[in-house]
């Protein structure tokens, strides 16, 4: 995650400067490429810097990826972004399954990287040839960084507390309900499944929604869902009703984020850095989220601590207003 929020405002730099198709290309490419050194270290010494490589060209890829999906909603005329997210919390769970059978069967982990590099590299080749072309959102006399204007960082706020709640269940939820509610670990496990499949599906139906309803209500709406969630997962002491709470939160907040890369890239002279400022913005509280819950729950316990993710989700309502920006283009 450091080396994917340290590379952010480079990639927002590059897209201003020479569009958001060929970092896509070369982002995706070092991406896949940069499993091999990860699935080679054969210590901590190694791993670090190649776990550092694989997330920095992550977090080019990132913030290129955004950016052209921006310019595909520009040239469709309709939103899309939330769609696209949905595309990667499914590639997510899709990964983590294929990733557990091939364990299963026994290969080898040098193999299977090298495998799933060769797969990722024949996609990213494929698919980036049908990109827009890169004069679609270049701005090469715009400025390489966002200017810190107080629209931008109310947008970077948040993002801030939409990935910092997110971060924060994907870390604990299993945890709470087998420490604090007794469960045994399949179903501990199921309320993280709860929460990422339903953003990901509440991902397939944010685009439309966002149209229907508008993103200020979208986003207010969905932040109190998660608010509501969390509050009944961490007052009612059952685990089942915890569950509920967990999955409630995931489709709450589960068009949020592209909300505001929507409206950070509206806000911004030129839509590159202005993605970079709000996405790293937003991840620094996906980093931050685990850890701060830990410590509050080594002061006052882990269903306390989780009392702050319900906090933020509240404030992330407040701060809906933020993320207004237009969904109809044409």
């Amino acid at each position: 995650m450091l080396g994917l929020m340290a590379s952010q405002p480079l990639g927002g730099a590059l897209v201003a400067r020479v569009g958001s198709r060929p970092v896509v290309r070369v982002g995706a490419l070092v991406c896949a490429v940069s499993l091999v050194p990860v699935s080679l270290s054969t210590s901590l010494a190694a791993l670090a810097p190649a776990f550092l490589f694989l997330g920095a060209s992550n977090g080019l890829l990132d913030v290129s990826m955004n950016v052209h999906g921006l310019a595909v909603e520009r040239r469709l005329g309709r939103p899309i972004l939330a769609t696209l997210h949905a595309a990667f919390s499914f590639g997510v769970l899709a990964g983590a399954t294929a990733g557990g059978l091939v364990a299963a069967a026994g290969v080898e982990v040098t193999a299977h990287m090298a495998g799933a590099t060769v797969v990722a590299v024949c996609v990213a080749l494929l698919t980036t040839r049908h990109l827009l072309p890169r004069d679609v959102d270049a701005a090469p006399d715009g400025p390489l960084i966002a200017r810190p204007t107080r629209a931008l960082a109310v947008v970077g706020l948040f993002a801030f507390c939409v990935l910092l709640s997110e971060g924060a269940v994907n870390d604990w939820a299993a945890v709470y309900l087998r420490g604090d509610l007794g469960s045994g670990e399949g179903l501990a496990a199921a309320g993280l499944a709860a929460f990422s499949l339903t953003m990901g599906f509440g991902r397939l139906t944010g685009d439309r929604l966002a149209e229907r309803f508008g993103p200020v209500r979208l986003a207010r709406g969905g932040a109190a869902l998660a608010a509501a969630g969390m509050t009944v997962a961490v007052v009612s002491g059952e685990q089942v009703a915890a569950i509920a709470g967990f999955a409630a939160m995931g489709l709450g907040l589960s068009s949020l984020f592209p909300l505001a890369i929507r409206a950070g890239a509206a806000r911004g002279e030129a839509p590159g850095p202005a993605v970079a400022a709000v996405s790293g913005t937003g991840y620094l509280g996906f980093i931050a989220g685990p850890p701060l819950v830990g410590l509050l729950a080594e002061l006052a316990g882990l269903r306390s601590a989780l009392v702050l993710v319900a906090v933020l989700c509240t404030l992330a309502a407040v701060l809906a207003g933020a993320v207004r920006a237009p969904v109809r283009v044409r």
